[in-house]
């Protein structure tokens, strides 16, 4: 397993130790998977870059892995795990098996009735507002988040049908929930069409 933290504009720097501190971001790599952590005091900016980053690592990989965005106080699934083997012990941080993403529809919707622009994290909940409406199956999701993945991994040369399926197979298994697969799928479609990934 492999430690970097990321400074404001994505740049890597390897470490022994994570702390798990509200301005920082982390990249844990354990092969299958990069874990990009996010700490809930950093800038739009940085999160931006480290995102960036994080799928650039991912494509030079001859195996590409699984990118998960975990934002702090928001840890699920396996990262719980590798968060406690790392030294961050539960009454710390208080991280326990969290429930289901909440997706703030109402809320945005109010701020944009009150004539504010929608920023970047309305913009995702508009949409991942839309995808938990249209009643996907989770595999379908599954296999839209894939292809956004191998598309931003492979760029514009083709993917087989073969890496698809192994993709699907690995966000199958990565213990998201529907709604965070909305926000992912929301997530990554607007960073493709502002073309922030690029």
């Amino acid at each position: 397993m492999q430690l970097y933290s990321l400074t404001e504009k994505g740049y890597l720097r390897r470490i022994k130790n994570v702390h798990f501190l509200e301005t920082a971001v982390y990249l844990i790599d354990d092969e299958k998977t990069i874990y990009l952590w996010l700490g809930k005091n950093i800038s739009k900016n940085k999160k931006l870059k480290c995102i960036e980053r994080a799928e650039k690592l991912n494509s030079e990989k001859i195996d590409v892995a699984l990118v998960q965005i975990i934002n702090q106080d928001n840890e699920y699934g396996s990262f719980i795990s590798i968060m406690n083997s790392l030294g961050k012990k539960e009454e710390e941080g208080s991280i326990k098996n969290r429930e289901e993403l909440i997706i703030e529809f109402d809320d945005t919707m109010e701020l944009i009735d009150a004539g504010l622009d929608p920023d970047l994290e309305a913009e995702i909940t508009l949409i991942a507002h839309k995808y938990s409406k249209e009643n996907l199956s989770y595999e379908e999701l599954c296999n839209k988040l894939a292809k956004l993945q191998l598309q931003i991994q492979k760029g514009s040369e083709k993917y087989s049908q073969k890496e698809l399926e192994s993709k699907i197979q690995e966000i199958f298994k990565s213990s998201s929930s529907y709604k965070e697969l909305c926000w992912l799928i929301s997530e990554l479609e607007i960073l493709i069409e502002k073309n922030i990934l690029d």
